[in-house]
């Protein structure tokens, strides 16, 4: 077992073999890639630069995507993302650089292309091997982390029951702490419950505690400060549990302004880097759709015009991000007098104001190809929730649990909830229930995997009308 200062020590020691195994990578997957590509070494001077810039951008944007903090008790799949949205955004930001330089053209693409998978696997690669080391290593007794948790309520048994499924982190729950004398000597999950903290600072100097960890309810706040008094003296780690899981929490994070800590219970996950990547991505992929889809909107455009007068596109008023509502581009699809009397309305199964060219572009979802427009502005995103009207929004935020957050991204073309089949008129619960859980879960791999699933479901959606 090793004390809390050596912990604290190899934390740090780990950090920094975390940050030379990433400058390996880089440098080795460079060199395979050139290796590859020209059949050449050593590698040309050019290509040592762009190698050493990568590794150096590296550093930055993978601290900054905190790649360097603990993850323990983070899943592989976890790992896998952030890796991968990590090193994309290096490779993004050295092609920003080279293009900015003019320098774009003394380098190979296709050696662009094999440095970026070979990159990544090599720090794929490398990371997964480290984590089976520490677990090995756990596994013997190194590194473990005895806690105690004070609070054997439903917050403390939650937290001890996530800590038991996950025993691959190597954190070791020694006993519970709770003022329920009723509780006294049971064993919850296996863990004995102790009882006032004159018995946690026992244990803490005869079993060799790492970790304090406060699991107790917002109204105990006067025992929390009392338990802080107690442990003043104390130099191990103490962590607070804020009883915050009966909340819908949307991309909640602990954050510090100006020196206070903040913790985010409803956030939006375009902060940042985020948003750079986000719109970036949005702006890419809608220019080369436009560009590939532009002749099957030239004939669009024709049928339309061939199928009732009017003009070409139907503009309508609908809400984005933070409620800014925008002119929303579709396809012409029905007579231009259609919403006269009626004004605006629920689209229905089976209604018939829609032309015929106008059903089968609803059928298709080729009456939205104009929206790829709206994301070259800013207006929309590719992947987000669908938007809808003012005056529906003034009805549904009332009717529907948390619809207003599905706000707090920019409004999308497709989205999780459409690819789920809650398109048109289905459940609007339902509907917000996976708007908001990819709002929770945001990021490009996940805008990736919901723009290829909507190729082959929502273009051929039974909802779609």
């Amino acid at each position: 077992m090793l004390p809390s200062g050596l912990l604290r020590q190899h934390s740090s020691a780990l950090s920094g073999i975390m940050r030379l195994l990433d400058i390996l990578a880089v440098a080795m997957g460079g060199t395979l890639a050139f290796g590859l590509r020209f059949g050449e070494w050593p590698p040309h001077p050019n290509y040592h630069i762009a190698v050493l810039l990568g590794s150096l951008l590296t550093i930055v944007v993978f601290s900054r995507f905190g790649m360097y903090h603990s993850w323990r008790g983070k899943s592989r799949l976890f790992q896998l993302r952030m890796i991968t949205v990590s090193w994309l955004s290096v490779l993004l930001f050295l092609i920003v650089i080279a293009f900015m330089t003019k320098t774009s053209a003394t380098f190979s693409r296709q050696w662009l292309a094999i440095w970026g998978i070979t990159t990544w696997s090599f720090l794929l690669l490398f990371r997964l091997a480290l984590a089976q080391i520490l677990r090995v290593m756990r596994k013997q007794g190194w590194n473990h982390r005895r806690i105690v948790i004070v609070g054997a309520g439903n917050l403390g048994r939650d937290v001890a029951k996530r800590i038991q499924e996950a025993a691959w982190t190597g954190l070791d729950i020694i006993a519970f702490i709770d003022d329920d004398e009723q509780l006294y000597g049971t064993h919850i999950n296996g863990i004995k419950v102790k009882c006032s903290i004159p018995e946690l600072c026992a244990l803490i100097e005869t079993e060799d505690i790492d970790e304090v960890w406060l699991a107790l309810p917002f109204p105990a706040e006067h025992r929390i400060k009392e338990i802080l008094h107690d442990l003043r003296h104390s130099t191990l780690t103490i962590r607070f549990v804020p009883d915050i899981f009966g909340f819908r929490l949307i991309n909640h994070s602990i954050a510090e302004i100006a020196g206070l800590p903040i913790l985010n219970l409803t956030d939006s996950p375009m902060q940042g880097i985020n948003r750079f990547i986000k719109a970036l991505e949005d702006k890419t992929l809608a220019f080369v759709i436009l560009l590939f889809a532009s002749p099957v909107m030239v004939w669009c455009a024709i049928g339309v015009k061939r199928s009732s007068p009017g003009p070409v596109f139907y503009r309508q008023e609908r809400v984005s991000w933070n409620g800014k509502p925008f002119n929303m581009l579709k396809f012409r699809s029905m007579p231009i007098e259609a919403e006269k009397e009626s004004g605006a309305v629920w689209a229905k199964s089976g209604e018939n104001r829609a032309t015929e060219f106008g059903s089968m572009l609803r059928r298709t979802s080729l009456d939205e190809l104009p929206q790829f427009i709206n994301v070259l502005k800013g207006d929309m995103s590719i992947v987000g929730p669908r938007p809808e009207r003012p005056v529906f929004v003034e009805k549904f935020k009332d009717e529907i649990p948390l619809y207003m957050q599905k706000h707090l991204v920019k409004a999308g073309i497709t989205g999780w909830a459409q690819i789920n089949g809650w398109r048109g008129d289905t459940d609007l619960n339902k509907r917000i229930e996976y708007d908001l859980h990819y709002i929770e879960h945001w990021s490009l791999w996940f805008d990736l995997k919901i723009i290829i699933l909507t190729i082959s479901k929502v273009f051929v959606g039974k909802n779609a009308y």
